[in-house]
């Protein structure tokens, strides 16, 4: 077998075993429905009483943020209304001006403190559960009364002992991460059912 050959076929395995891994990811995510479908049904009958959804992370973590906001600003599949959401990881100047003054912990924090209103939701993503700033967030969320949620791997860890409610994935970082997005979009699908059923006259 030549070196390049036995490259390959090291490279297959872990493919493979990553994708055997994801067996453990759909059990995780099963037993999380029903708290997923109650987020949506919630968190549309906050947003269309005006409230909003704010929503950070890190790294990866900061893109599944960013598409949460995307699918509820856009659309997730049917057409309906825009609804608020507010990715705290995209808005540069003043993610670079509170980190330059008040340090990277508060980066999340402050936009909080400044959008965040008594009955918006934070969401929260984190693979770890402890990162600081996402802690920080959570902290300056609960004074405010905004309702925090989130998403992590393993628990119980700090981040899902700072929220109100939390989607904790026992399996390693990657897959808890792929888990995030498949979550992101069960909520979408619960939301979007819940606002179709309050247009029918069936209030969520």
């Amino acid at each position: 077998m030549t070196i390049e050959t036995r490259r390959t076929a090291r490279a297959r395995d872990g493919v493979g075993e990553h994708f055997a891994d994801l067996a453990v990811l759909e059990a995780e995510l099963g037993r999380n429905a029903d708290r997923i479908g109650r987020w949506g049904v919630d968190l549309a009958r906050r947003l269309l009483r005006g409230q909003r959804l704010l929503v950070a992370g890190n790294g990866g973590s900061a893109a599944e943020a960013q598409h949460l906001a995307a699918e509820l600003v856009g659309r997730f599949q049917g057409e309906r209304r825009a609804f608020s959401a507010i990715a705290l990881t995209a808005e540069t100047s003043s993610l670079t001006a509170i980190g330059n003054d008040y340090g990277f912990e508060q980066l999340f924090a402050r936009q909080v403190e400044a959008h965040g209103r008594a009955g918006d939701v934070l969401m929260l993503l984190s693979t770890s559960g402890q990162s600081p700033n996402l802690l920080e967030a959570a902290a300056a969320a609960r004074r405010g009364r905004v309702t925090v949620w989130c998403m992590t791997g393993p628990g119980p860890n700090p981040l899902t002992e700072a929220s109100d409610d939390a989607v904790a994935l026992a399996t390693s970082s990657p897959h808890a991460q792929e888990g995030h997005l498949i979550a992101v979009h069960a909520l979408c699908r619960a939301f979007d059912a819940a606002v179709a059923a309050w247009h029918a006259g069936d209030a969520p």
